[in-house]
């Protein structure tokens, strides 16, 4: 007798891909949640359709719209578990982790292994921190996430040696991919400084939540040396209080950064901007900015979303050493100082606004580079990552016999 055989298998669809997001999410003020919908939103440029399991933290729950298909509480085992029975009920193609230490219920992130433990789809973890001298529960709650996952998204290069060496994760595992930022019209910067009303006058901004590790009370200490030389230059704080900090203390941080300010008088050259930024407001900013400054105290932070802002918008730049200013500023694209230095940091700040050839080279060096920074070109890398994973984990082929003959 001789078989005659055809072959079935269930292939993710190639177009669209179905992506599950496990991240916060709009409307929610932070960081991460404002990163998962820029990707979702660059990805769907290119075919790949999402939906989102929002993390909560716990009684503070959020009017989400229809992209939202789950809610996790942070603190609630019960509501992990029920987003992977979701996630596999709705037979997703991938799973894209957005993962920050604090997010998943605290350093040991249990709840989100046995979310990870339950979950059949492919997943690929996005590392928004990757800390070179973890706590013992870090480190091996963070190498537990990493066996789990098919592929790490990191958006610094330095981050892939230190996850090899440190926590002992493969390097071929590792995909390194930009913050990604919003495209912007290099001609718009020649008037929007009219537009702000501060046509004639020389701009430093830092934008971010406000808190303590941000080191803006050395920024202002630089103030004095740099008004000395260019008396028309303003410096531009941009930013809540970080949600966190404003419940526990209020906006004690801010004020006494303005009292700093007052006591070195240069409080005209000083302003804050307490809102939560439209990305239309902060890009207005940036384009008009003359140096971005970061004086970031926690030289462990492995990405800034307003430095790859910054960068994208061609501003020179100036900060801390941290592991993501190392990574972008390297190749002469910014000035990196010392934290805690405050006329270190005035001398980077006076070297480009004493020298318009250098911050012209490094207006079109930074616009050059962070052209593969824009949300397009990010969308495009996530949706080959996504489609690579979702082959490798399509089923075998299964032998379906569909009719036989002597």
């Amino acid at each position: 007798m001789e078989a005659s055989v055809a072959y079935s298998s269930r292939m993710p669809s190639p177009w669209p891909l179905q992506v599950a997001f496990l991240s916060t999410f709009v409307p929610r003020e932070c960081g991460l949640a404002t990163f998962t919908e820029d990707v979702m939103r660059a990805v769907d440029g290119h075919g790949v359709r999402c939906q989102v399991a929002a993390m909560e933290r716990p009684g503070r729950g959020l009017q989400y719209d229809h992209r939202v298909f789950a809610t996790v509480r942070e603190d609630t085992r019960g509501d992990y578990l029920a987003a992977a029975a979701a996630i596999n009920r709705r037979e997703f193609d991938v799973l894209s982790v957005q993962h920050e230490f604090g997010i998943y219920g605290g350093e040991g992130c249990e709840h989100l292994l046995d979310l990870l433990d339950a979950v059949e789809a492919p997943v690929v973890t996005t590392l928004h921190t990757v800390l070179s001298q973890p706590s013992a529960a870090m480190r091996r709650n963070l190498r537990r996430v990493a066996a789990r996952s098919d592929a790490l998204v990191v958006m610094n290069a330095l981050a892939t040696d230190i996850l090899a060496r440190v926590y002992d994760v493969d390097p071929g595992k590792i995909h390194v991919i930009h913050h990604g930022a919003p495209a912007v019209s290099k001609a718009r910067k020649y008037t929007i400084k009219q537009d702000l009303g501060v046509h004639g006058r020389q701009l430093i901004s830092t934008f971010g939540l406000l808190s303590a590790g941000k080191g803006l009370e050395h920024a202002i200490e630089a103030m004095p040396y740099i008004v000395a030389r260019h008396p028309d230059v303003l410096y531009y704080i941009l930013g809540q209080t970080h949600p966190v900090v404003k419940q526990e203390e209020g906006e004690r941080y801010r004020e006494s950064l303005q009292a700093r300010a007052r006591a070195l008088g240069v409080e005209a050259h000083v302003r804050f901007v307490d809102k939560y930024f439209t990305k239309a407001e902060l890009l207005a900013y940036l384009l008009a900015t003359d140096i971005y400054l970061t004086p970031y105290l926690n030289l462990e932070q492995v990405t800034s979303g307003t430095l790859a802002y910054a960068m994208a918008c061609g501003r020179p730049l100036v900060s801390t050493p941290y592991l993501y200013a190392r990574f972008l500023l390297s190749d002469e694209r910014g000035i990196l100082v010392p934290p805690r230095d405050p006329r270190g940091m005035a001398e980077a700040c006076l070297r480009i606004l004493d020298n318009p050839r250098l911050k012209a080279r490094m207006e079109q060096a930074n616009w050059s580079y962070g052209r593969a920074m824009v949300w397009s070109q990010v969308g495009a890398r996530y949706q080959q990552l996504f489609h690579s994973l979702a082959e490798l984990r399509a089923p075998a082929a299964v032998p379906a016999p569909v009719s036989a003959r002597r």
